[in-house]
């Protein structure tokens, strides 16, 4: 069960798809502006957002935009635009998935249930990682470097964690996007290399000069100690 903030103008769809999550148990408030929803992140954050674009008074954008500076929650697009620019910029923007219309409630209760997986692991499902000095702790998302705290964004750290569950193995692009970002499909490697890049920065390395993160030209990327 998760608490659920619907965001979405169209009251068929909204009815429908509130209806839906509740038969399966979900705790679902349901919202049809943007505003509205923002207040909702603010003062009472669910556990999943399920967010459309198309509001009548902000871009979905910009509530998705708020709820990642809140870290509220982890946030569903749920839209009918299916344009694979938009796809890759929102989940660039921090989008923990996107879901093209139409879709029934079964399935965006997948994704839900999968994304509160990645984010609130289950107890004893993964102990504290660590490569070198970098150390990540999966149950409180907590990352340190050289014994000081990290701040990394949900995306960033589903990619750190990704990637130091296999120390020194060299994991696709391909691969990190279905684990990360469930999107297996081809064409948004874009979104990888941008995210990378972010976490590098926040590492204190460069892909011209690595420390912990080594990209294998044409086959991926690996986590590895820093040589001495």
């Amino acid at each position: 069960m998760a608490r659920v903030l619907l965001v979405e103008d169209d009251d068929a769809i909204r009815a429908g798809l509130g209806r839906g999550l509740r038969t399966l148990g979900h705790v679902v408030t349901s919202v049809a502006t943007g505003g509205t929803a923002m207040a909702a992140l603010s003062s009472d954050p669910p556990d999943v957002v399920v967010l459309d674009l198309g509001l009548p008074d902000v871009d979905g954008a910009r509530v998705l935009e708020v709820s990642v500076a809140l870290g509220a929650a982890p946030v569903i697009v749920a839209t009918a635009r299916d344009d694979e620019a938009d796809i890759v910029r929102l989940l660039n923007a921090g989008a923990d998935d996107y879901l093209v219309k139409p879709f029934s409630a079964a399935q965006l209760d997948a994704r839900i249930r999968a994304v509160l997986r990645r984010a609130r692991p289950e107890p004893g499902q993964d102990a504290g990682l660590r490569v070198g000095e970098l150390v990540l702790d999966p149950m409180r998302r907590s990352v340190e470097l050289d014994g000081r705290a990290l701040e990394l964004t949900r995306k960033e750290f589903d990619l750190l964690q990704a990637l130091m569950q296999r120390p020194g193995e060299v994991v696709s692009k391909r691969q990190l996007l279905a684990d990360v970002w469930q999107q297996p499909w081809g064409g948004a490697d874009r979104t990888v290399d941008v995210h990378l890049s972010w976490l590098r920065r926040k590492l204190g390395e460069s892909a011209a000069r690595p420390r912990y993160l080594v990209s294998v030209r044409g086959v991926g990327v690996k986590i590895v100690e820093p040589e001495a």
